[in-house]
């Protein structure tokens, strides 16, 4: 590997303090709860006058009529069923009769098969397609490790996009000024589905979030995004190529791989709340989402539990103005709270087996979403539906990516320790909601080698500032000294005072310094649990944090696999769930 002389140098944080959700679903959401196909994606098929068969023969299902029909596998019945007469036979109309229904049994079952297969094809038509990363492959984060039982995790990106292209969705919401303009993901929702299926986490990020947003490339047009010299709203990541960019984004960010994505626009969100027949939402107080500028959502309910679908579940889902402090952070609740109520009522409405209605519900939801490849049919979405039912309800866990405000208050950055131990979390397949049972963590080795010590630059920050403390003064040439002296000639001390850490955390901004960040962690005797990947950084960055304030000798803290305090858990289960409303958009 190509080295330059000094590994890291000039490594500054990039931060530059910029100014500056629809809904998510697909293939029944989360927890579709039948299908009118069998576990291979075939149509299923009677056997009799009142049953369904799948392909293979296994288990009877109720069947509507107008379910599409697959014949059996063909087979001919030969003389060892029935009895010559002798001499004088059967008659030969009887025969002729035999075989004339023979005929017409054989042309309807041909006939309702091919209609089976049509339907089956014009669903798969339905779905909408584009590819799962259009970022660098270089960036791209490692897949997932199976477990011991050999069982992966699943991480699905679900994407809300506020587009705007068509007179339907216009009509839906937004400003005029804004039709036809690129679509953003204003809602981002990464699920993490458990290697072993025991349990369900779900981290939203604000759409105001602000990042550097990779370099994409639109496989439509082939027109290539360069990346966002300065932090940029993440909802922007969708017009530079399309959601492929948005899974970049996310990848870079999280060192996590997405296996898929499902996006969903207003149109989709609108069909699919009235294919599910209404979904539960309570308020804390009447609302109405409205102000005298013409702003918010139009929102209007009573005070309690309503059954929302249609129009009003979409009002919900992009409600801000009314919710908690107004903020997007109130509005990621509010989709946490309808997307939990969604799953239970999946799961609960015993109608859903109703084929018709599942049908219904399967073409809208065909309509509804653009996926990847991956899920590019109704078998694979069926498959995946299967996958996430397994998850118990009270195992499914959600929760905003802990944030700090920018520096005009405007927008949200990542809390740089939280956000990182949240990603960890998901990364090492560690459930949020703290109910697995203790693993035994293992130091992380690059694969990528580290270079000299003398050749490693590294910029040292003082982070050591809590919400009681004032920073200790020149913290970070002292420790700048200290690496200087174990042979680190190419440390610098960065003067001015970074942000607040807990802990003392070492950051790398790609994967050819993983390396050597971990090289400088185990000079220090720093764990490299404790070195992270981000894009806020340009170089080897070590910032030393509050638990470091004195000495010469870093003692790390105990290992926690806790989520932290300011990420905030919804339980799926939890039926009591309440929004709280803001007083000034009450109604008597």
């Amino acid at each position: 590997m190509a080295q330059s002389s000094v590994r890291g140098e000039g490594a500054r944080p990039r931060v530059r303090r910029a100014g500056g959700a629809g809904g998510a679903g697909g293939a029944g959401g989360l927890g579709w709860d039948d299908s009118p196909y069998d576990e291979n994606g075939d149509p299923v098929h009677r056997t009799d006058g009142g049953s369904v068969r799948t392909a293979d023969g296994d288990g009877d299902r109720t069947a509507d009529d107008t379910m599409p029909l697959k014949p059996r596998g063909h087979s001919r019945h030969g003389g060892g069923g029935g009895r010559r007469h002798g001499g004088g036979g059967r008659p030969r109309r009887r025969r002729r009769i035999l075989r004339w229904s023979a005929t017409v049994l054989a042309v309807l079952i041909l006939g309702t098969a091919g209609a089976g297969y049509l339907y089956y094809q014009h669903l798969n038509g339905n779905i909408k397609k584009k590819d799962l990363n259009i970022g660098d492959e270089k960036d791209r984060a490692a897949k997932s490790k199976p477990n011991a039982a050999g069982q992966t995790p699943l991480n699905i990106l679900l994407i809300g996009s506020d587009a705007r292209d068509s007179a339907e969705n216009q009509k839906l919401g937004g400003a005029k000024d804004t039709f036809d303009t690129p679509a953003r993901a204003d809602v981002q929702m990464l699920l993490h589905v458990s290697a072993d299926r025991s349990n369900m986490s779900v981290v939203s990020m604000p759409r105001d979030t602000l990042l550097q947003i990779p370099k994409c490339t639109d496989p439509d047009t082939g027109k290539t995004y360069a990346a966002s010299t300065s932090l940029t709203m993440t909802n922007d990541s969708l017009g530079r190529g399309g959601p492929g960019c948005t899974v970049a984004t996310w990848e870079k960010l999280t060192d996590i791989h997405i296996d898929h994505f499902i996006m969903v626009d207003f149109a989709g969100v609108v069909s699919m709340a009235d294919a599910i027949g209404g979904v539960p939402v309570c308020v804390d107080a009447n609302i109405y989402s409205h102000t005298s500028t013409g702003h918010g959502s139009g929102l209007k309910l009573e005070k309690g539990t309503t059954s929302i679908k249609g129009k009003q579940a979409l009002q919900w889902l992009r409600t801000r103005y009314g919710f908690e402090d107004g903020s997007d952070i109130g509005r990621t609740k509010a989709q946490h709270q309808y997307m939990n109520s969604m799953v239970r009522q999946l799961r609960e409405n015993a109608t859903l087996s109703n084929p018709n209605k599942l049908r219904k519900l399967a073409e809208t939801a065909t309509n509804a979403v653009t996926v990847d490849d991956g899920l590019g049919t109704v078998t694979k979405l069926y498959d995946l539906s299967k996958e996430l039912k397994k998850v118990p309800t009270k195992r499914i866990t959600m929760t905003t990516m802990p944030w700090v405000y920018s520096s005009d208050g405007n927008r949200v950055l990542p809390k740089p320790t939280d956000a990182a131990k949240v990603w960890r979390l998901l990364r090492e397949d560690i459930a949020l909601d703290g109910k697995d049972k203790k693993k035994t963590t293992t130091e992380k080795t690059s694969s990528d080698p580290a270079a000299a010590d003398d050749k490693i630059g590294v910029i040292v920050q003082n982070g050591t500032r809590t919400s009681t403390l004032a920073p200790v003064g020149g913290r970070a040439s002292t420790v700048t000294q200290l690496l200087v002296g174990k042979g680190f000639t190419e440390a610098k001390a960065d003067t001015t005072t970074a942000t607040a850490e807990d802990t003392t955390v070492i950051r790398y901004p790609s994967a050819d310094l993983e390396g050597d960040a971990q090289r400088v962690a185990k000079s220090l005797g720093i764990p490299t649990s404790a070195v992270e990947k981000s894009t806020s950084v340009s170089g080897i960055t070590l910032v030393v944090g509050a638990d470091w304030r004195d000495g010469t000798t870093y003692k790390a803290p105990e290992d926690d696999d806790s989520t932290p305090a300011s990420a905030k858990l919804d339980k799926g289960s939890d039926t009591g769930a309440c929004m709280h409303v803001d007083p000034d958009y009450t109604w008597s």
